[in-house]
């Protein structure tokens, strides 16, 4: 059958926002006495429990801190890293190719959508998405809502449909929906597992979509 439609994923996959929001947790932690262990993130990236298990290890190296007071300049930082920041390299590339062979195109992400949103709006890349699914309306990731609804809200059956995630966890996610998944890792999540993809690409660059549609 041929694909009908891709499903994206946002933060690190669309554009690599993950290592914008590493770096800030990462000052927050030093500046508090201590280190972020990288175990700790690899465990909730790709979920929608990343602020929270951060302050709760945050707490267990620094009791007394107040997550609530603490929200507003860690978020400040991670807008302030994530000023320049572009689509990865390649991704306007699919969604042009995608386009023009008539294919549907969602994203699927466990952020919010007041943080996805926005962000999609000032890269300029809103205008390609029929449907943009998120977490504060859906079951995160790993759970396969989110790419659920989104086929849903596209009209398109699993079979039909391509998924690009760039964590384990999203991966996990696409492939409980039934959809065939591609792998596009970021500099952060480049040495984890993804076994379970149909396809691992190093980056959009490395192979173009008139390839794997054709696959």
């Amino acid at each position: 059958m041929p694909t009908r439609a891709l499903v994206f994923d946002f933060d690190g996959t669309l554009a690599d926002t993950e290592s914008a929001v590493l770096q800030a947790w990462q000052e927050v932690f030093r500046e508090h006495g201590t280190e972020l262990p990288m175990e700790a993130w690899y465990a909730v990236i790709g979920t929608q429990h990343t602020t929270p298990a951060m302050f709760a290890l945050l707490a267990e190296h620094a009791p007394g801190i107040d997550p609530e007071a603490m929200r507003p300049h860690t978020r400040a930082r991670v807008l302030k890293l994530l000023e320049t920041l572009g689509p990865r390299e390649g991704v306007r590339s699919y969604l042009e190719t995608a386009k023009d062979h008539g294919l549907k195109l969602a994203v699927a992400s466990s952020s919010s959508g007041a943080w996805v949103n926005p962000h999609l709006e000032r890269l300029g890349i809103d205008r390609y998405f029929d449907a943009v699914l998120t977490g504060d309306l859906h079951r995160a990731k790993p759970d396969p809502d989110l790419y659920l609804a989104a086929l849903a809200a596209l009209g398109t059956k699993a079979k039909d449909a391509i998924a690009f995630e760039d964590t384990p966890h999203g991966v996990t996610a696409a492939k409980a929906a039934g959809l065939t998944c591609v792998a596009v890792p970021n500099a952060i999540t480049a040495s984890l597992d993804f076994g379970q993809a149909d396809v691992v690409l190093p980056s959009f660059t490395a192979k173009p979509l008139e390839a794997l549609l054709s696959r």
